[in-house]
């Protein structure tokens, strides 16, 4: 059943009904999470709430993603406060640095790529995944400065 359901999803991204795809597809994933957290699934540590997916690790490898983030999130309202701040003290650590410089320009759009090598684009979460997130990528930069 949830395999019909990703392929309607998918076949209305390709007709062009992106709106409504979206918003299958985070149904789908409500669903998914909910039923990860019935089987024992975890919601915590870099669970993102109960969506049954993990968030990419943040580390000293990841300054430059997650700076990047940080200025995305400020940027589309999901973080205010200190998340600047952070974010300003991040670029001062990876300034000159190439691969983390490129890394900030990729988190700017919306990527995140953790050092686990997973990769979360922001953009297709919706508003309410996207605040989690965001929060997620603030508390753990925070520790790396």
């Amino acid at each position: 059943m949830h395999a019909r359901s990703t392929l309607i999803a998918l076949a209305l991204l390709a007709a062009g009904a992106s709106a409504q795809a979206n918003d299958l597809l985070d149904q789908l994933k409500e669903k998914a999470g909910a039923a990860a957290s019935s089987q024992g699934g975890s919601s915590s540590g870099s669970a993102l709430g109960n969506l049954g997916f993990k968030m990419p690790s943040i580390g000293s490898s990841t300054i430059g993603s997650a700076a990047g983030v940080l200025q995305y999130c400020v940027k589309n309202n999901y973080l205010g406060g200190d998340a600047a701040s952070v974010k300003d003290k991040l670029l001062a650590k990876i300034t000159g640095q190439k691969q983390q410089e490129k890394n900030f320009e990729s988190g700017a759009k919306g990527l995140l790529k953790g050092g686990d090598g997973k990769t979360l684009n922001m953009k297709i979460l919706s508003s309410k995944v996207k605040e989690k997130a965001c929060d997620y990528v603030l508390k753990n930069a925070t520790s790396l400065i």
